[in-house]
Formats: structure tokens, C-alpha cells, sequence
């Protein structure tokens, strides 16, 4: 009995001692925790900021088209005969009249002179047939010789006159030949690749010709746009000509800009959209036929409207809103999108003004009312000499 009563004691000191220490650790992790809090509270958030501007935003429709030159012409020729001479290198320019070609032309110069060989011939004859209508005349007013005779002399007369009248045809038509041997541009433009050579037989009807010319200044751009677009493009078509901008595959370079030629007479009902064809100016030839090419088209104007990065606005489940800087914190505003057009967003007037900073980087770690540091300012001197805060764009 005495054992157990003493082990009892030793227990019961151990367990008094260990609560001591519990109760003690408890209370220095307590003011260790609220040591902390009071000395270091929330953090700044390091974002990027940029004022609003207000300015003018184009309404564009992007679209994807091909260039396609304005005129394309096979040029073949006109007449059967050997190929004599070439004078054109592929890939050349060339302007409307110049010689390409040349085929051999003897066989035309003895066409030209056998016509004129028989037109001479038929005009000797034409005289001795107008001789002897005056003669038969005479001879009929005296009772020499019965009126038939005068009557068929009249006859023989027109019928050389006929024959005067064709042979005339057959000497310009020889000239025509003599032409048509000589082979010229038809329009202005490039030459494609020879499609014969010298010393071949060439033959007016000939499906493939002798080669292929392309106007590529200017040069035309054929793309499509969405069938709701379209009322949007026509009323603006009535007041104004639309400025088109082609672009590269990236969307990073403009190749050129021209304007809207027309609007394609249908819409494609398998695809809801309608073509339409702009005609750009190409002296660099920036464009080349068959070409893939992004098409801008602008449709509208917003003028002197509230202009934001792309970047500042922000979605909701209630809708957009940006982080507006007031004081070294931020304020979540609520805003209404007129436009988006790449890196800028245009603003419905409203709470947003010009020179109003938003934020466009760090959002994410940022709600309304919390505290920022801007990591594009700078300090800059005003008219007293005190230092102050200004914002850059990035």
C-alpha cells in the first residue's frame, strides 16, 4: 500500500510538470504568432499599369482571301506557220504592243502579192468593160445593136466590179496574215514560262499558245466575308470607298493597301458568306498571284472613345471590369466593351476617364482594395521641384 501511494505521488508530479510546459509552449506560440502579424501585415503587389486614352478605333473585318491578277491572257496565235523568232526572256515585263514573237512570213508575202497580181489583173478588165458599155451605148442610140446586148455589157461590168471589190478583201486579208505573223502583248504584264520553242510549227487553234501573260499592277484580292457582315459593308459602300489591307499569313507584316472594288452578285448558301474583290495597287510587287493573304476590312470609325490594352480587361460571371489605380491600391471597376480590336479595347463612356490607370500585369494576384506597387514608375521633378509618380506606357 505505501508503494502504490508513493508511485501514485510521483505520477501526479510528473503529470502537473508536463501541463506546465504544455500550457507555457501554448502561450510563447501565441505571442510568437501574434508578434508576426503585428509587425508585417499584407504585401504590396508589384503590377504594371497604363493610362487610358481617348482616341479613334477602326471596326475591321478580318478575313482570308487569295490574290488573283485583273487580267490573264493566253497568248496564242493567229495564224498557221513556223515559229521564227522568240524576243521575250520569262519573267519579263512587258508593256501592251511590244514584240514577243515572230512567225516565218513568206508564205503571206506571196498571198499579198498573188491578190494583188489578180486585182490588177481584174481592174485592166474592168476598163475594157466600161469601154464597151460606151461603146454598145452608142451603137444602140444609132439601131446599131439590140437593147440585150447593152443590157448583159452592164451585166459583164458589175460583175468585174465584184471582182475588184473581193480582191480588195484578199489583199487586206494577206496584210492582216502579214501582221499576225508579228506576235505582241496584248496587255501589260509579266511573262509566265515559254511554252514553245523556236523552229516548232504553230497553229491558230493550239490549246496551250505560246505564253501566258498576268497584269500584277494592280492586282486584285478575292475574299469572303460572313453574310451578317454583309449590310454593315454596303451602307457603308454608299457613302465612302472602303480601305482594304492585305496582310501576310502572320497577320505581322501589310503587303498593301487598296480599296473595295465590288460585291459578288450571290451568297454561297453551303457556307453563309459572299466574296468580295478588292484591287491594290502593286508596284513593288509585294503581291503575287495565288498568293494566300489575311484581308482587313475597314467598316467603321469610333471616335474619341475611351482606349484601354486588351490585357486590363477582365471577366466576370456578372461581366467586364478593370483594376483601376487610386492611391497606391487598386479599385475593381465595372466597364462596358464597344470594341475589341487587338491590343486595345474600346470603353462605352463611363467610369473609366482619360489618363485613368488600369492595370495589365499582375492582375491575378490582385482583388479590390489591395495595395500595389507600380513597376513602370518613374520619378519625375513638377514645375516646384517635388518629386512625383508618373507611369509609362510599356
Amino acid at each position: 500500500m505505501a508503494l502504490a501511494i508513493i508511485v501514485a505521488g510521483a505520477s501526479l508530479l510528473a503529470l502537473r510538470a508536463g501541463g506546465g510546459d504544455a500550457t507555457a509552449g501554448a502561450k510563447a506560440a501565441g505571442k510568437s504568432a501574434g508578434g508576426g502579424k503585428g509587425s508585417g501585415g499584407a504585401k504590396a503587389v508589384p503590377v504594371v499599369a497604363v493610362a487610358a486614352h481617348r482616341g479613334d478605333m477602326r471596326v475591321d473585318l478580318t478575313a482570308i482571301g487569295s490574290a488573283a491578277a485583273l487580267n490573264t491572257v493566253t497568248v496564242r496565235s493567229r495564224v498557221d506557220g513556223q515559229l521564227q523568232r522568240v524576243l521575250f526572256n520569262e519573267g519579263q515585263f512587258v508593256k501592251e504592243g511590244d514584240l514577243l514573237a515572230e512567225i516565218d512570213s513568206r508564205p503571206f508575202q506571196v498571198q499579198l502579192a498573188q491578190a494583188e497580181g489578180q486585182s490588177a489583173k481584174d481592174k485592166a478588165t474592168l476598163e475594157n468593160a466600161r469601154v464597151d458599155l460606151t461603146r454598145y451605148e452608142s451603137l444602140y442610140k444609132g439601131g446599131l445593136v439590140p437593147q440585150q446586148q447593152v443590157a448583159a455589157q452592164a451585166t459583164t461590168l458589175g460583175q468585174v466590179e465584184g471582182a475588184i471589190k473581193a480582191d480588195a478583201a484578199q489583199i487586206e486579208n494577206a496584210k492582216l496574215n502579214l501582221l499576225y505573223a508579228k506576235i505582241t502583248a496584248p496587255i501589260s504584264g509579266r511573262v509566265g514560262l515559254r511554252l514553245l520553242d523556236v523552229g516548232n510549227m504553230v497553229h491558230a487553234n493550239d490549246p496551250n499558245g505560246l505564253l501566258v501573260i498576268t497584269q500584277v499592277d494592280p492586282m486584285a484580292v478575292v475574299f469572303t466575308i460572313p453574310e451578317d457582315s454583309l449590310r454593315a459593308v454596303l451602307r457603308r459602300m454608299k457613302s465612302a470607298q472602303l480601305p482594304v489591307d492585305a496582310y501576310d499569313r502572320t497577320l505581322s507584316t501589310k503587303l498593301a493597301t487598296g480599296t473595295l472594288l465590288t460585291i459578288d452578285n450571290q451568297i454561297d448558301q453551303t457556307t453563309g458568306t459572299v466574296k468580295l474583290k478588292a484591287v491594290f495597287p502593286n508596284k513593288d510587287n509585294a503581291l503575287f498571284p495565288n498568293q494566300f493573304v489575311n484581308v482587313r476590312l475597314l467598316v467603321d470609325t469610333i471616335t474619341n472613345t475611351t482606349i484601354v490594352p486588351s490585357a486590363a480587361v477582365q471577366h466576370s460571371p456578372t461581366g467586364t471590369f478593370v483594376y483601376v489605380v487610386k492611391n497606391d491600391a487598386v479599385k475593381m471597376q465595372d466597364v462596358s466593351v464597344s470594341l475589341i480590336a487587338g491590343d486595345e479595347t474600346a470603353l462605352a463612356d463611363g467610369p473609366v476617364a482619360e489618363g485613368d490607370l488600369v492595370v495589365t500585369d499582375g492582375i491575378d494576384k490582385l482583388q479590390s482594395g489591395s495595395k500595389i506597387t507600380l513597376q513602370n514608375a518613374k520619378k519625375s521633378k513638377d514645375k516646384a521641384g517635388t518629386e512625383k509618380a508618373a507611369t509609362e506606357k510599356p
